[in-house]
């Protein structure tokens, strides 16, 4: 009976080690899983945020450096404003709908704020910026232009909502990323505007969600319309007594 009994034992041995050493695994697995997931996703989430290189690398200025993507940035909110405004002001003229009317009114407030600090952000920091919405942007304006009723209504409240979660990463992005004082001032702001925007919009019960699962990452560019170079706006320097409210780098 000895030998069954060691054998018995051995074998409970065996199968308390293979339960520690199988405990000892699944504890691995469960630490070592989520880090491969997010290492994955990772990637993803960058993507979905682009902007345009300007080919001039960081440029030092008073407020700090100055990156491509700042300057684009820079550009984008002076474009957003450029036919976003027209669209607002549309909505708050043509539409039946009050939460219509009331998103047009946002828009007009917000970008008229947003259009003011980025261009003075672009005389300060000689930065160009376009004076007419590109070929994409003068396309959305001439669909809702076309469209009566509800068809504006709808047109409105999708492609605006599209196009402000387009941008909000780019803006996200730069508010954390940028070491321009005058930059991060607008992106603060731009960060707010761009959320409430997206909130009114919402509200208007209009926004096909569905659709906008497939929007993609890019970020409307500069880029003029078909054979057409929009004039940039003149580049002026600050005028002794209106100096930017945004210190210039140190001095914070």
């Amino acid at each position: 009976m000895r030998p069954v009994n060691g054998t018995l034992f051995a074998s409970g041995r065996n199968m308390a080690t293979g339960l520690v050493v199988l405990a000892l695994v699944l504890t691995l697995a469960a630490l070592l899983v989520p880090v491969h997931v997010y290492d994955n996703t990772r990637p993803a989430a960058a993507a979905t945020v682009t902007w345009d290189d300007d080919g001039r690398g960081t440029i030092g200025t008073e407020f700090g450096p100055l990156t491509a993507m700042d300057r684009d940035f820079v550009r984008k909110v002076r474009l957003a404003g450029l036919w976003e405004l027209p669209a607002g002001r549309q909505a708050q003229e043509r539409t039946n709908r009050e939460a219509v009317r009331e998103a047009g009114n946002h828009l007009v407030d917000g970008h008229t704020e947003l259009d003011r600090l980025a261009i003075d952000a672009g005389r300060a920091l000689g930065v160009e910026l376009a004076n007419q919405p590109n070929a994409q942007q003068q396309a959305w304006l001439a669909q809702m232009n076309a469209a009566q009723g509800d068809e504006f209504d709808r047109l409105f409240a999708n492609i605006l909502r599209r196009a402000h979660g387009t941008v909000f990463g780019l803006v996200a992005q730069v508010r954390a990323q940028t070491r321009n004082s005058m930059v991060r001032t607008l992106a603060t702001r731009a960060n707010a505007v761009v959320l409430d925007h997206i909130t009114v919009l919402e509200a208007t019960g209009l926004v096909d969600f569905a659709q906008l699962d497939g929007q993609s990452g890019a970020v409307p560019g500069p880029a003029a319309p078909t054979g057409q170079v929009p004039p940039a706006v003149p580049i002026a320097p600050s005028v002794p007594g209106e100096a930017p409210s945004p210190q210039p780098a140190g001095s914070e």
